[in-house]
Order: C-alpha cells, then sequence, then structure tokens
C-alpha cells in the first residue's frame, strides 16, 4: 500500500501479518502461510497453504521440477477496483514507479523465482569466459534438469547465497593500454542478471532520455543519432568532450548504496548488491578485497553505473541546463562517457567548472587529457576563419571521430563521422594475426569466420559519409587474406582473378547499413522531445 514518509516521498510497503509479509500487489513472501487483509483483520483472503499460483510453487517446496503454466505470474486483486495500484508481477512495478518518481519499494526480490532465474541464465551469452567456479554456460546447462535453480532459488530467498570474487583478466584497449574485467562465477551472473530484470522496471522510468548506455531498447547507434541531430538541428558552437577517470573503479560503494535506497526499500534486494560490491577479485591466486568500484565484465555493473550517474550527473546536469543556460544545450551520454553542446563559449566553460566540483564529493574526476573543449558545429569554421584559425577540430565518441565538413555544391555545413583511425588499425591487425594463425585451416572455414567479423564491423560502421574508411578497412582485409594463403606453403599461387572470386563468396559486398542520423532519430521519438 502507499504511505507517506517523513521526507516526503511514499513507499509501496509490506503489510504486517501475523506469520509473514504482502507486498503493495499483493504478493506472498516466501515465508508467508496466510495472508489478511490488514494489520486488524482476522479473515484471511487467502488459505492458510501454499498455492501451485504462489510466489513459491508447491514443486518446489516438494524439491519437484515446475509445472508449466502460470506459478510465478502476481495474482490479481479480488476486485478490479480493490487495488489500483496492483497489477501483474513486474508491470506493476513499472506502472508504480511512472506514477511516483519518490516511490520506495519495499517488496521486491518475490520477482526473483526459477523462471525468472532460468530466463536469466539463457540471456547470458553461451561462449563467456567462465568466473573462478571454472563453469560454463554448457557445462550448467545441464544441471537445470537436475533442478539447480530451484536449489539456487531457495539460497537467495533464505539468506544462504554467498556471491564468489570475480576472476581478473586484462584485454588491450585501443590506445595500447589494458583494460581490468572481472568475471563473475557463472551463478552470480544469472543472479545479477535477475536483479537487473527487476530493477530496470523501476529505473527505466527514472533515467535521462540523454542517458543511452547498456539500456533496453537503445543502442550506442541511438546515442550517435541523437547527438548527429543535435549538433545538425541546434544552435551548437562548442563541444564539450567529457572522460572520467577510471569510473568503474572508483564508485563510492557507500555513495552507491544511498542512490539505491531512494528506489529500493528491499533489504534483501540492497544487501545482494552490497555482496557483489564487496566480493572483490582474484588476481594471481590470491583474493583482493573490494573497497570501492564496481567490476567491469560484471553483469550488474552497467546499471548500477547508470544509476549512480543519474543522480551524480543526469539530475544535475538538467537541472543545470534550465537554470544557468540562456542558449541551446545538448547532452549525450553513454555510460561513462558523455558530450555536451552548447551555443556560447561562456556557458560551456561554465558547465565544464561546475562539473568538476559537481564529481568531486562523489570520488570521481575528468580526465584532465581526454576532457576536451573544442569549437565545434555550423559556425566553427567560419568564425575560426574571422580569428585566423585553422579548420575546427575534431572529437571521437562510441568509436567514430567527428568532423566538421561541407555538402557539395551548397558549401552547408555537414557532419562527417569517420571511423577512429586508432580503432580500425587494432582492428586489422587482430585480424592479421588470426589469419597467420589459421592460416593452414580449410579455405571455407576461414571464409566463413574472416566474413562474419567482417559483417559485425560493417554492421556497427556503415554509416553515411564513412564510405572511404570503410573502403580503406575492406582493402586491407582482402589483402592480409591474400597473404596468408599464399604463405600456406613455398609455392603456392593466387592471383587476385582467382583471390577476388573467393572473396566474393565469403565476405560481404560494401553497403550503407544505416540510414542519416536525423531520419532515423525522427522516427524513435515521434510524439516526444526531439532532442533532450
Amino acid at each position: 500500500m502507499l504511505g507517506s514518509l517523513s521526507n516526503g516521498s511514499s513507499e509501496i510497503s509490506s503489510v504486517s501479518t501475523t506469520e509473514g509479509r504482502v507486498d503493495g500487489a499483493g504478493k506472498v513472501s516466501d515465508d508467508n502461510p496466510a495472508v489478511y487483509a490488514d494489520e486488524k483483520s482476522d479473515t484471511p483472503i487467502r488459505p492458510a497453504k501454499w498455492l501451485n499460483k504462489g510466489d513459491q510453487p508447491a514443486e518446489a517446496r516438494e524439491e519437484r521440477g515446475v509445472t508449466n503454466g502460470n506459478p510465478n505470474e502476481s495474482p490479481a486483486p479480488r476486485t478490479q477496483g480493490r487495488d489500483p495500484c496492483a497489477s501483474m508481477g513486474l508491470r506493476g512495478v513499472r506502472e508504480a514507479a511512472k506514477r511516483d518518481s519518490k516511490v520506495r519499494f519495499t517488496a521486491l526480490l518475490h520477482h526473483i523465482n526459477p523462471d525468472l532465474l532460468r530466463d536469466s541464465f539463457y540471456q547470458l551469452k553461451k561462449d563467456a569466459a567462465s568466473g573462478v567456479d571454472g563453469v560454463t554456460w554448457r557445462a550448467y546447462e545441464r544441471k537445470l534438469h537436475a533442478g539447480r535453480l530451484l536449489d539456487l532459488n531457495r539460497e537467495i530467498h533464505s539468506g544462504r547465497y554467498r556471491a564468489l570474487p570475480s576472476r581478473r583478466v586484462y584485454i588491450p584497449k585501443a590506445e595500447g593500454k589494458l583494460r581490468p574485467l572481472g568475471i563473475a562465477a557463472l551463478e552470480d551472473k544469472i543472479v545479477q542478471q535477475a536483479v537487473v530484470t527487476v530493477l530496470n522496471a523501476i529505473y527505466e522510468e527514472d533515467f535521462m532520455g540523454f542517458s543511452y548506455g547498456f539500456r533496453p531498447g537503445r543502442s550506442q547507434h541511438d546515442a550517435l543519432d541523437a547527438l548527429a541531430t543535435g549538433i545538425v538541428t541546434r544552435k551548437v558552437g562548442w563541444i564539450l568532450d567529457a572522460d572520467i577517470v577510471a569510473f568503474f573503479d572508483e564508485i563510492d560503494h557507500d555513495w552507491m548504496i544511498r542512490f539505491l535506497e531512494h528506489r529500493i526499500g528491499d533489504k534483501r534486494i540492497i544487501r545482494l548488491i552490497t555482496k557483489w560490491l564487496k566480493a572483490g577479485t582474484i588476481e594471481e591466486g590470491r583474493r583482493v578485497p573490494a573497497v570501492k568500484g564496481t567490476p567491469q565484465g560484471a553483469v550488474i555493473s552497467p546499471l548500477l553505473a547508470n544509476i549512480y550517474l543519474h543522480y551524480v550527473h543526469d539530475l544535475w546536469a538538467h537541472q543545470w541546463r534550465k537554470r544557468h543556460a540562456s542558449g541551446d544545450v545538448i547532452i549525450v551520454r553513454y555510460a561513462d562517457d558523455s558530450v555536451a553542446g552548447f551555443q556560447y563559449e561562456r556557458e560551456a566553460k561554465a558547465y565544464l567548472s561546475a562539473l568538476q566540483e559537481r564529481l568531486a564529493p562523489f570520488g570521481l574526476a575528468l580526465h584532465p587529457d581526454k576532457t576536451r573543449l573544442i569549437q565545434f558545429g555550423r559556425f566553427a569554421a567560419k568564425a575560426r576563419v574571422e580569428k585566423g584559425l585553422g579548420r575546427p577540430e575534431t572529437f571521437d565518441f562510441l568509436g567514430f571521430t567527428h568532423c566538421c565538413g561541407q555538402q557539395i555544391g551548397s558549401g552547408k555545413f555537414k557532419l562527417v563521422r569517420l571511423t577512429v583511425k586508432q580503432r580500425m588499425r587494432t582492428t586489422l591487425a587482430a585480424i592479421r594475426a588470426t589469419l597467420m594463425r589459421r592460416r593452414h585451416e580449410p579455405i571455407p572455414v576461414i571464409g566463413r569466420w574472416l566474413g562474419s567479423v567482417v559483417r559485425g564491423y560493417l554492421n556497427y560502421f556503415s554509416v553515411p559519409g564513412n564510405r572511404i574508411r570503410i573502403g580503406a578497412f575492406a582493402r586491407e582485409v582482402h589483402r592480409a587474406w591474400r597473404f596468408t594463403l599464399l604463405r600456406r606453403s613455398q609455392r603456392h599461387r593466387m592471383p587476385w582473378t582467382r583471390f577476388r572470386k573467393i572473396a566474393k563468396q565469403y565476405l560481404p559486398p560494401l553497403r550503407v547499413v544505416h540510414p542519416w542520423p536525423t531520419e532515423r532519430f525522427d522516427v524513435r521519438t515521434v510524439g516526444r522531445s526531439r532532442v533532450r
């Protein structure tokens, strides 16, 4: 039910019973055999036994497989008008979160059940690396038929679930440095994915429109479209490319929990997240405890990062824009990378200074080398010519270098997006190394593998205006593959005429995959603000 709080917010709280609790949607907790209408009533609204339609099916109590049907769906109210806040499952949570941005949810764990855990398992990547437990996805799939998810569900609801440390690995970054990743144990991934599903029902109603990273129904190209549309359609003359130093490693655990408690009143969910934050990592055979940060690579980390930046950056940036900006301001954020566009230089500098002050109390700081304020946009080229300066500078965002260009004939401003050179070089180097290592495998095998790699690359980078870089990438791939075919033996020959037939059979043709940014952005924002 809804109740007032001293701080002006409201809670979807649990109703006290003689032996258990029930949440605002009428859900029974794991230890509650009987549910009463309110604290003063002696008449149960359900019989004092476990039903097959409760949160924990009778099959789970009897330690046998869950039957098909709807054993984990939330029951509807006895009458349609009795509880207008209740709805079926997570749909009710989403509707309540949408109705009231200050409501706190005190009963969420019951949404995690064997069916959700099974769905979460099948959402994981099948070929992902294993954690410290050494269990792979395919090996764990065999345990599903043995009822392991029922045991895992009981451990979660009884408090016996324990999080394992993540396995620390390092992967190379485009600039040559190493990025630390934390690979969680498989069961930790399953539970984290289930919690993400539950929390997304709440936070997807809270997150700002300019937040795009790791959100359902949003992609990197949605962020790129929003940025391109803002630069082209708004009076943008200055771009602030902001980068936070080691963001995932610097997240403050105390602040993280405080932010979560704005919306999450279920202490059991908070305890689960705290276990993952404190689990630490295994590096070189020893456990390293975690005092801050959340490991990159964990299933829960992207959502936690979005929640952290929602309170630290997004809400603040939205308020700053409304209170202090007199000209046009656009903001696009993808995870910890953000780009802001301003009409006036003075407002851009004021925002940068205020942003630095805003981040400091939360343990965050802007990277001094990667954070740049540059003159960019429709008026940048003309303004720099008048000052005797060169062409407008460029900036990188989500793998593309953004440049100020001109339309052929009219000379009007045109935003040009090119593949980042270093990103392309790194990809080509990895392809060459793999081709040389596998050069003695049959041509059809290599052709299918290389075709999938090139197809994935083109599906991301084949945007309008990027054909020159895409063409250069394709030519280098052809040369690399032909070179490895020539190295299969000392006398092997591979004329270009023969090789082109092979390449045509396995490699995709060059074509523009994505539409113009403004066209796709307009379609996806029908009825809403075009640039938020």
